[in-house]
């Protein structure tokens, strides 16, 4: 298997460090609102990696966190954090609101049939662990305090950067340091912030330097390494994750142990909407509840994602979707056709096309067109449907479910119910006109060896 690695910039071949086990932490969400479609896209190309690595025969422990705290409205360590901002929009405790947008995103995820991570957990329930990595760093010396906070000195870690070299260069000497009175350099950032005198927040605890929270960054190495060792195979992200986050965590990570951190860095891009990055800040966004809205199953999105590489930019308009969605509706369609043939060999060709596909940097485009070129071959039904049900493993495109019955209304579940009681009485008559019925609420019936099927136009 092939992955590129943003660290070194090039496409190497994945050997784990302690085959065939694969250590693996993605960056969860920022619970303080509804996550969007991009942010999904970042989700759904690190679900196609385990199940990439899973069917390659890799043993892979993924951890994910939830950040409910710590991540302020600026990179630059200003603003409010966004948890108290939620709060206060909502006019709820950032506790509450936390809560509330984390079940959110595990039911969204569950809808797009992404694979619970194997850790889950919370920036909030690792407040130890954050603090003493800052001590160790501290100890170190590599930090310093101001009246804002305790900072991480970038100044002395040489390493430091080396994720996104370009950024420091772009960097003009004698640039205005950042607001943060005391901050030495712009790159220095937060490790743990004081809550300032005279306010109480929703989310503050003691700490050697005073009451207060982590910053962002601190979460993600502390509990990564708390559940993955000092050093671990791979860690994922968003594009934009890189310049600040990412290269902040190697920092404190490696500033701490010694050690490198992560050997294989991931990074998906952007989902772009009329030709600009999708982001809850830019005040619109479009949220699975607004696919569904439209009658699109959020599988259907999950096809579009696999349309470009996770490398590459992807538009998103509607009518692109509706093209995904009927590209998976063929599929499905397909899968039923083979649903109750006997199984045989798979095609060994288009088995070897797919799986050369996935394992070559995850490229999805590639792997969609192997599928298509076996449906289309000339092989035995009983073959396509081992090579689609082994596909649909790493695709999870639900080919072989049953469309949810939920998406009926009960008027419509009742004609459904009418008519094939009524095929099964020879009423051959009624069952047209009940099926006429259901084409006229905008429901298509195929009748197949296995019963009756049905979709939404």
């Amino acid at each position: 298997m092939k992955l590129f690695n943003t660290l070194s910039r090039s496409l190497e071949e994945f050997v784990p460090l302690d085959p065939p086990r694969v250590g693996l932490y993605t960056c969860g969400p920022t619970v303080y609102n509804f996550q969007h479609v991009g942010n999904y896209r970042t989700y759904i190309f690190e679900d196609v990696l385990v199940r990439t690595l899973k069917t390659a025969g890799y043993q892979v422990r993924r951890v994910m966190n939830i950040t409910d705290v710590g991540h302020l409205t600026s990179d630059s360590d200003t603003g409010e954090d966004k948890l108290e901002l939620g709060a206060k929009r909502e006019g709820k405790t950032a506790w509450d609101i936390a809560a509330f947008y984390t079940e959110a995103f595990l039911k969204d995820i569950a809808a797009l049939d992404i694979l619970p991570a194997d850790v889950l957990c919370k920036a909030t329930d690792h407040i130890s662990e954050q603090v003493a990595m800052v001590k160790k760093l501290e100890a170190k010396g590599l930090t310093y305090t101001v009246a804002d906070g305790v900072y991480f000195d970038t100044g002395k870690f040489s390493r430091y950067g080396r994720l996104d070299p370009a950024r420091l260069k772009g960097q003009k000497a004698g640039a205005r340091v950042d607001v943060v009175e005391g901050k030495k350099a712009p790159e220095d950032f937060a490790l743990w912030k004081l809550t300032p005198a005279g306010q109480k927040r929703h989310m503050e605890w003691d700490s050697p330097w005073g009451r207060g929270f982590p910053g962002w960054h601190i979460e993600c190495s502390a509990m990564a390494m708390k559940y993955l060792g000092e050093t671990f195979d791979i860690h994922c992200g968003g594009i934009d994750h890189v310049p600040i986050h990412h290269t902040n965590e190697i920092a404190q990570a490696e500033g701490a142990t010694g050690k490198p951190f992560v050997r294989f860095w991931l990074h998906g891009e952007f989902l772009l909407m009329n030709a600009a990055k999708m982001a809850k800040s830019a005040g619109g966004f479009v949220t699975l509840a607004d696919l569904k809205a439209k009658g699109f199953d959020p599988l259907d999105y999950r096809c579009h994602c696999y349309t470009a590489h996770y490398r590459k930019q992807l538009d998103f308009t509607w009518e692109l979707l509706d093209s995904a969605k009927t590209a998976r509706r063929r599929l499905r369609e397909a899968a039923a056709a083979v649903k109750g043939e006997a199984l045989k060999p798979a095609c060994a060709e288009h088995q070897k096309a797919f799986r050369s596909a996935v394992e070559d940097d995850l490229n999805m485009p590639g792997a969609l067109a192997a599928v298509w070129d076996c449906l289309r071959s000339s092989v035995p039904p009983g073959s396509k449907r081992a090579f689609l049900e082994g596909a649909e493993k790493v695709l999870a495109l639900g080919l072989f479910k049953e469309e949810a019955q939920a998406l009926l209304s009960p008027e419509e579940q009742d004609l459904l119910d009418r008519r094939a009681a009524a095929r099964s009485a020879k009423d051959f008559k009624l069952a047209d006109q009940l099926r006429k019925e259901l084409e006229g609420r905008g429901i298509i019936i195929e009748d197949t060896k296995q019963g009756q099927r049905w979709r939404k136009k």
